[in-house]
């Protein structure tokens, strides 16, 4: 899964959650960006890139999501 992706989907589970999703590319250092899911936060490096599972499972965690409702 690429940032982009991970982006929408999480976009989408938020619409399902009736909760707030938003992205700052400018909260980040140089590619990286940052993601608020309601009240949670988590880093999202270069959205063009690859996310590793091991990656993917701690920005699932730090939002409060399972991988799997993605």
């Amino acid at each position: 899964m690429t940032g982009r992706e991970f982006l929408r989907k999480i976009q989408k589970l938020a619409k399902e959650r009736q909760t707030s999703m938003t992205y700052y590319a400018a909260l980040g250092k140089e590619s990286h960006g940052r993601v608020f899911f309601g009240s949670s936060f988590t880093i999202l490096k270069d959205p063009k890139k690859e996310i590793g599972a091991g990656l993917l499972s701690k920005m699932c965690r730090d939002l409060g999501v399972k991988p799997s409702d993605l």
